[in-house]
């Protein structure tokens, strides 16, 4: 296929652009290439993906109304990956507008490119983010999302909203997954794993949330490259037994589906911090403090719907998962 792949110079679009060229399809990459993290890694993701012959970049702003209009029509893509995304929750309490520019605006330009290219279906991400005040535990795609506690998270919600109508309104089938703490090679150096790696292997103190009461359902990249395709390659349908008058926010009678893809494992921070210190053979300087605006105490996957519709769901233990973080780690910055 040809599929149009956003974010590729991101953690988890470069992964999934990688998989997608090595079974033999054809990317169309579109990042703009921001300095939010260092754009050297973001960079270094592209020139691994330009090694592909099937890749081509574009590096325009998803705002650009009438580029990403000529990108989508001059690629024709027969699938879309929608990955790019302002990320952060705590950056989106300082700057607030970047998140309405680029997750809110620049999706709108995305569904319009689909619409009038007759894209056969767009998968996105979303994040557990948007589960916000909720502490019912698993987290799952069937309950409401009415309450997000971040911009970030309030955007992710809209993304979701606008597919709706958009499936609804023009039968653009939409699938939008909703990530749990991703990482693994190639990471993001804002993320906690990275911050607490760097910081370990310097001799300086890491800052542990919440005083390490928090719980993440960490979830390694591989396997969200895995559902991300195994979902690209399934495209939804409308569900003939969708109720009207008791609504599913997972499913619709319009071509539209959520799911959740996490390790459906949480893990304690102080045991992700053990893990690292093992891996890295050094013990972390800890410094406990207060959680911040915009977290939540914890998250965990609900992937019963994932498994049952692909046959896949996360698996990969965080002692494994973290190990080959570590010699990525190691090995690209010489650590």
């Amino acid at each position: 296929m040809r599929v149009l792949v956003t974010g590729t110079a991101g953690f988890i679009g470069y992964h999934v652009a990688e998989h997608l060229l090595a079974r033999g399809d054809e990317v169309v990459g579109l990042d703009i290439v921001n300095d939010y993290y260092d754009p050297a890694l973001k960079e270094a993701r592209l020139a691994r993906l330009r090694r592909h012959r099937g890749y081509r970049h574009q590096r325009h702003d998803l705002a650009d109304e009438s580029m990403i209009a000529r990108v989508f029509e001059e690629a024709r893509p027969e699938r879309v990956v929608h990955l790019a995304a302002q990320a952060g929750v705590r950056y989106s309490l300082t700057n607030p507008h970047v998140y309405v520019h680029t997750n809110v605006v620049g999706f709108l330009h995305v569904l319009e490119g689909c619409r009038h290219t007759d894209v056969e279906h767009l998968v996105y991400a979303s994040s557990s983010s948007v589960y916000g005040s909720n502490t019912t535990m698993p987290f799952s795609a069937h309950q409401s999302v009415d309450h997000p506690v971040s911009l970030y998270a309030a955007s992710k919600k809209a993304n979701e909203l606008m597919a709706h109508t958009y499936s609804h309104l023009y039968r653009l089938p939409t699938t939008g997954l909703r990530f749990f703490t991703v990482y693994g090679p190639w990471g993001r150096p804002d993320m906690a794993m990275f911050l607490f790696t760097e910081a370990i292997l310097k001799g300086e103190p890491i800052q542990v949330f919440n005083h390490g009461r928090m719980q993440r359902d960490f979830t390694y990249v591989a396997d969200v490259v895995e559902g991300v395709v195994r979902v690209l390659d399934r495209v939804p349908a409308g569900d003939p037994e969708w109720r009207s008058d008791a609504p599913d926010p997972a499913t619709s009678g319009a071509p539209y589906r959520i799911y959740d893809i996490g390790n459906h494992s949480p893990v304690e921070l102080m045991h992700l911090i053990e893990v690292l210190e093992r891996a890295l053979g050094r013990e972390a300087i800890k410094e406990f403090v207060d959680i911040q605006p915009g977290d939540v105490p914890a998250t965990y996957a609900d992937v019963d719907d994932l498994m049952r519709d692909v046959g896949f769901a996360p698996d990969t233990p965080i002692e494994e998962g973290v190990g080959k973080f570590v010699a990525w780690y190691r090995e690209y910055y010489g650590a």
